[in-house]
């Protein structure tokens, strides 16, 4: 880093990105900086540097192998291999330069007195993760799958069998589908649909309702779709349509009268469709050979069902 890239971050002062701290810390202090940011989108630690942007400078005489070997090495967890430079600002002052990138192996830790704590960075501070945002991190880290998680009190019976036989039949590939309730049991467990219980018969995983159960939300009221259309762009009081959409999310194939297969589709994502239906489709002017105005959808029906999947839709207007 040249010099007067260095003067402009300082100029900037500290941010989501950039901690200004002097170089008589403790390892765990700095550990904590580090853990934060790699928690994060990364970053920079300038040592020698004040909390007011005051340039103090190097002070330690064996920094580098202190902040490589002693806090690194030893304080945070996974190992992380950040870039270490020191930029001179005059004759008698240095800055050192931590590039810390963001981490792929989250969440990290500072390991201090037995302890192995979280932080995370918040604005242009770092504060120890709540709950919340430690399983997020676990979950990013692809150290934990939420959707692998038991339903308690949830079981086979609350999973479409017709849905799940036609899965195995066209996604999977099993040609005769299990021949009873234990046989079913172990080849969801064995598809992270369902997991076993020492005390009992399998429950299902939140993948397993979600995906496959016929009211997901009896057990996870997270989930499925509230649909609410408003008259105009104001989200008044009175609202023109306001329901709750449950059910499966795997679509079900069907034989078709003549050949073939047809998909039914999914209960959520179709029932959302339907309500939207009023709100996103107008009769045409003309009639048709039945002396009936058919209604059409002013945006294709497809490109609804994407927006669906892929984010939130919202009506700013009706017409």
């Amino acid at each position: 880093m040249t010099k007067s890239k260095l003067l402009e971050l300082i100029a900037n002062g500290e941010s989501s990105g950039v901690e200004f701290k002097r170089d008589d810390l403790r390892p765990e202090q700095l550990a904590k900086e580090v853990v934060a940011l790699a928690n994060f989108q990364g970053g920079r630690i300038l040592l020698g540097v004040d909390d007011d942007g005051s340039i103090t400078g190097i002070r330690r005489d064996d920094l580098e192998p202190w902040v490589m070997d002693t806090v690194f090495g030893r304080t945070v967890h996974p190992m992380i291999l950040p870039f270490y430079g020191e930029v001179r600002v005059d004759d008698r002052l240095r800055v050192a330069v931590i590039t810390i990138s963001q981490g792929v192996t989250k969440p990290y830790v500072v390991r201090h007195h037995g302890r192995e704590d979280i932080y995370i960075r918040v604005g242009s501070t770092s504060r120890l993760a709540t709950r919340e945002q430690q399983a997020r991190l676990y979950a990013v880290g692809g150290m934990l799958h939420a959707e692998q998680l038991p339903v308690s009190g949830s079981g086979l019976r609350d999973l479409s069998r017709d849905r799940l036989t036609d899965y195995l039949a066209t996604i999977v590939g099993d040609k005769m589908p299990p021949m009873d309730e234990e046989a079913w049991g172990e080849r969801l467990c064995d598809l992270g649909f369902m997991v076993e219980r020492a005390d009992g018969p399998p429950v299902c995983t939140i993948a397993g309702l979600v995906l496959f159960g016929h009211a997901p939300r009896r057990f996870l009221p997270q989930s499925g779709i509230r649909w609410i259309a408003f008259d105009g762009e104001d989200k008044g009081y009175q609202a023109l349509d306001d329901r709750l959409i449950d059910g499966p999310l795997v679509a079900l194939h069907v034989k078709a009268s003549g050949s073939g297969r047809e998909i039914t589709g999914n209960r959520v994502i179709e029932g959302l469709v339907d309500a939207m239906r009023p709100f996103v489709s107008a009769e045409a002017a003309e009639v048709n050979a039945s002396m009936r105005r058919e209604r059409r959808w002013l945006y294709p029906v497809a490109a609804l069902r994407e927006a669906i999947v892929t984010g939130p839709v919202t009506k700013r207007s009706r017409s």
